[in-house]
């Protein structure tokens, strides 16, 4: 590494240490807004999810789910879709339905998040029945 390339590197320290104490990333190239690709795999990677996540996957009722969209997660835009279902819960009982929002990063699903309301605002939801047919 040459002398100018150690200088820049040390005046670049403080700002990239600043940006990781805020939870921000830092690139020099500006790639904070890049376009995110389409999460081609989404319904695979969420049936693949979703059995892991679940006490139980079986018996899953009242499957849904929705286009990955572009929404506005934290600032930063990110495909999100929807899906609403019903677990059977521990002593068999079944809960209403409701909406979760499912954050996707370069492609990959990144995250659930159990209040889905304004990031599904407007989104149609089809029936998801693989959903419903998981095995444990």
């Amino acid at each position: 590494m040459g002398s100018s390339a150690k200088r820049l590197a040390i005046l670049l320290l403080p700002v990239t240490l600043a940006a990781c104490a805020e939870g921000r990333s830092f690139s020099l190239f500006g790639d904070k807004d890049m376009p995110q690709p389409f999460p081609d795999n989404y319904r695979a990677e969420l049936l693949a999810f979703m059995k892991t996540y679940l006490n139980n996957p079986v018996g899953v009722r009242d499957a849904a789910l929705g286009e990955p969209v572009m929404r506005d997660v934290n600032g930063r835009m990110r495909y999100v879709t929807c899906l609403r279902y019903s677990a059977r819960e521990s002593d068999g009982a079944y809960r209403e339905p409701r909406d979760r929002a499912v954050v996707f990063v370069n492609g990959r699903l990144d995250r659930m998040m159990e209040k889905g309301g304004e990031y599904c605002a407007g989104v149609a939801l089809a029936p998801f029945p693989d959903l419903e047919k998981m095995t444990r």
